[in-house]
């Protein structure tokens, strides 16, 4: 069986769907999810315009068993882009096998074709296994920095 990656199309929105909800499920945030595969077309494959960020898809011979999806950031204090990867996920029945590794390594290499001063994501402190592999690739936690959110309810009464 043959591993290869390839960036989504707007064909695969469903998948990247299906992805997304059993992520979701992983982490305990099923009731989170309220894209649809349509919004994420819409986002990710504009007609018009920039899209709001891009996915690679993890395919085992036909068969997808994986994604990653990420987005351009920018820092001040580099002075350049980075990449921010937002979701990472592997099918349960394909981990441990070096795919998610395999997808990680993808998006490296994206950025550094791409002369981006950093690779950064979120992991849940609780996902000790992720945490663990992060680190084995090199990953540095920074534990001075909080993530802080606005979600659509309460940025509606901050604007006029």
């Amino acid at each position: 069986m043959a591993f290869s990656i390839r960036p989504a199309r707007s064909t695969d929105a469903a998948q990247i769907h299906q992805f997304i909800t059993e992520l979701a499920a992983y982490e305990k945030l099923a009731h989170e999810v309220v894209a649809t595969p349509d919004d994420l077309r819409d986002e990710l494959f504009p007609t018009s315009g920039v899209p709001a960020a891009r996915c690679v898809i993890g395919w085992l011979d036909e068969t997808p068993i994986g994604f990653a999806l990420f987005f351009s950031t920018f820092s001040t204090f580099v002075g350049r882009r980075g990449l921010h990867l937002e979701d990472l996920y592997i099918s349960p029945p394909h981990r441990g096998r070096g795919y998610g590794k395999a997808l990680l390594l993808h998006l490296a290499q994206i950025a550094r074709d791409e002369q981006c001063g950093r690779l950064e994501w979120a992991v849940l402190d609780w996902n000790q296994p992720a945490i663990n592999f992060y680190e084995s690739l090199g990953a540095v936690r920074l534990n001075d920095w909080t993530t802080c959110r606005l979600d659509g309810r309460a940025i509606d009464p901050l604007t006029v």
